[in-house]
């Protein structure tokens, strides 16, 4: 496993649109997810111990964000599915049930929307305002793959309600950390 970190917020960078197939057996991308305030765009997958490790407040903040707040959320996976089969879309549609998932939860088999976002670990999170511009470009909080701690900022949170109430994210942000994605080889 390797661990990486995301690269800084590039404020103003329009999402790229795509349109992928969901655990829910329905089509799924920006138009669909987005909400009246924003979408924040997520990589994960299922094996990640990084995205085990926050998952429950992962959920937790996107029902939040949605029913509160007026931000949409999508999930994309895109890990090779053959190198990691405990990332296979039976096994997506496994997790999504079982966490019963607030966000669509996608599959990037072609790994071109990973590649369009410049996404390079699990978990990646891409913050857009209603514009579909991004504004953030950071982690969920500072616990990474540890137990969570009752103090943690909610990082993710705090800087989506910013960017619902007035457009625009934090001017400081720490990189998300997380292993990294997995390509196939081409």
């Amino acid at each position: 496993m390797v661990s990486l970190t995301t690269p800084l917020c590039d404020f103003g960078w329009q999402a790229p649109d795509f349109l992928l197939p969901g655990t829910d057996g329905r089509q799924h991308g920006p138009a669909s997810a987005r909400g009246p305030r924003g979408l924040l765009v997520m990589f994960i997958c299922n094996h990640c111990p990084y995205v085990k490790a926050i998952l429950e407040r992962l959920v937790r903040d996107c029902r939040e964000l949605r029913d509160h707040h007026g931000i949409g959320s999508i999930a994309v996976m895109s890990n090779d599915t053959a190198a990691y089969p405990e990332d296979g879309f039976a096994q997506m549609q496994a997790l999504s049930s079982q966490w019963d998932l607030p966000f669509p939860y996608v599959l990037d088999d072609s790994q071109a929307v990973t590649r369009a976002y410049g996404a390079v670990c699990t978990p990646d999170f891409f913050g857009f305002n209603a514009d579909l511009q991004l504004q953030y470009r950071g982690r969920l909080d500072d616990t990474g793959r540890n137990a969570p701690r009752p103090d943690a900022r909610r990082e993710l949170f705090e800087a989506m309600t910013l960017v619902a109430a007035g457009g625009r994210g934090p001017a400081e942000q720490t990189p998300s950390i997380g292993c990294s994605l997995k390509w196939r080889d081409t």
